[in-house]
């Protein structure tokens, strides 16, 4: 065998293991995606039971009811659908009726969401861009000062 023939050997070899390894890692965090999903979304294609999702919209106005134990229940919508979502402990200072929210957690068979992480908006201005398309599609959404786009539900 040739000093050519080792080496392209080598580097085949190299190449393979490395395909392999990335892949097993892919397929590894696979299980670990969270899909970013709207209320009317969730409507139209529930997920799979047990599957984790990320949900997003705006508060509700009217609906944030808090219970006993740190125990929250609102609903999220994108104004054409509204879902109802659960969640037990502190929410963000920024949580309020009317604006943005991103909620992790998984679905109930009765339809309603169980979170175990909410996530509000950081400023007067931030609306996660998947909310924001998911209004603009239904004409909801307004543009707003120079410095981004606002909901039609924000103070400015």
């Amino acid at each position: 065998m040739t000093r050519k023939t080792r080496r392209l050997i080598l580097i085949g070899t190299v190449g393979a293991v490395l395909a392999a390894a990335v892949g097993l890692v892919l397929y590894a965090l696979s299980g670990e995606i969270t899909l970013y999903r709207t209320p009317t979304e969730i409507a139209e294609q529930p997920p799979k039971e047990g599957q984790r999702l990320r949900i997003g919209g705006l508060v509700e106005a009217g609906s944030v009811v808090r219970g006993d134990a740190g125990r929250v229940d609102f609903k999220v919508t994108d104004t054409a659908t509204a879902l109802p979502v659960t969640y037990v402990g502190l929410l963000p200072d920024l949580f309020q009726e009317g604006q943005g929210v991103v909620a992790e957690g998984k679905l109930d068979p009765a339809g309603l969401f169980h979170a175990d992480t909410v996530l509000a908006k950081h400023d007067e201005r931030y609306m996660p861009k998947e909310v924001v398309d998911a209004l603009k599609a239904q004409g909801v959404w307004e543009e707003g000062q120079p410095g981004g786009p606002m909901p039609p539900t924000a103070k400015n």
